[in-house]
């Protein structure tokens, strides 16, 4: 059986970055399907996990220090660049998420502009709150950036993006990444992050 995957994310998380460079990895060889949502995670934490902005005040820099440290290491481990947090920290990420949500009803351009932007922001620290700077990250994933800019712009791609982070929050999401595995009968179980992954790959493998 082909076990239905959703991968909710937003481009400014540095541990979906993660998440998004090692799920395909963690389920290799197992019969499945991944749809990309994209959401603003901004807007979750506002509704249910405000105690996120509470760990960035300013006396929380030692442990926020410890977990970049952290961060780093997972990336290398997964072979990603993780050049974070950089000048642009934090990434208001709605121009961003609008760009991909004007793809999702094409998930392989989905994926492919989603890899080069967190290429882009983590990799390289460009800007992805510049509405230019996501023209040329679309135009060098061979997509159309000019046309792409339209399509985000439109009120159909917002209201779409408002209705995805609406969806994942009553859906039970508290973060990115938001991940859904579908089980039979309409049940499904979400999983949080990049270390649970291997919690991922165990429910799809007892399913598929």
């Amino acid at each position: 059986m082909t076990v239905r995957v959703e991968f909710f994310f937003d481009l400014s998380s540095p541990w979906t970055r993660l998440a998004f460079a090692n799920i395909r990895p963690a389920l290799d060889g197992l019969d499945y399907s991944i749809a990309w949502r994209p959401f603003l995670v901004g807007g979750v934490f506002n509704a249910v996990n405000p105690s996120v902005y509470e760990s960035r005040k300013p006396e929380n820099a030692a442990r926020l220090a410890r977990s970049f440290g952290w961060l780093k290491q997972w990336a290398e481990l997964a072979g990603v660049g993780m050049n974070f947090p950089s000048e642009h920290h934090p990434l208001k990420s709605v121009n961003a998420m609008r760009f991909c949500c004007a793809l999702e009803e094409e998930q392989e351009a989905l994926e492919r502009f989603a890899h080069a932007a967190f290429e882009a922001y983590f990799t390289h620290a460009r800007n992805l709150d510049d509405p230019a700077v996501l023209v040329a990250v679309a135009n060098e994933a061979g997509l159309g950036g000019a046309a792409l800019a339209e399509r985000a712009g439109s009120q159909p791609v917002k209201d779409r993006l408002r209705a995805n982070t609406d969806e994942a929050i009553a859906r039970g999401s508290f973060g990115s990444p938001t991940i859904i595995v579908h089980e039979p009968a309409g049940e499904e179980q979400l999983y949080f992050g990049n270390d649970q992954l291997p919690l991922v790959r165990a429910k799809v493998a007892a399913l598929a």
